[in-house]
């Protein structure tokens, strides 16, 4: 069994059509619809996949599919196969 301890990890999405249409669509209600189904996104497979209360999202990227999430590495191996997560890494800080 891997740690209990939680790291940030990044999660980068496969190729969705849809995130294209609105990424490319430059008016501010574009913008704001972007976001809205991208944190949704990322927010409805984080519900699928992982127990309720046992992660915590920072954060999702508009420039590209993808969102921070601080989770276990057991919770990380869960992500990297499931449907539609084309890469999953540990944030590795610099010194």
């Amino acid at each position: 069994m891997g740690s209990t301890s939680t790291e940030l990890y990044f999660v980068f999405m496969n190729y969705d059509p849809e995130y294209r249409r609105l990424r490319d669509d430059r008016t501010k209600q574009g913008g704001y619809e972007l976001n809205w189904y991208l944190s949704r996104k990322h927010d409805d497979l984080l519900a699928r996949t992982l127990e309720s209360g046992t992660y915590k999202k920072t954060l999702s990227w508009v420039i590209v599919d993808g969102f921070a999430v601080e989770i276990t590495e057991d919770q990380a191996n869960v992500l990297r196969s499931a449907e539609g997560v084309r890469v999953v890494e540990k944030n590795l800080e610099i010194a």
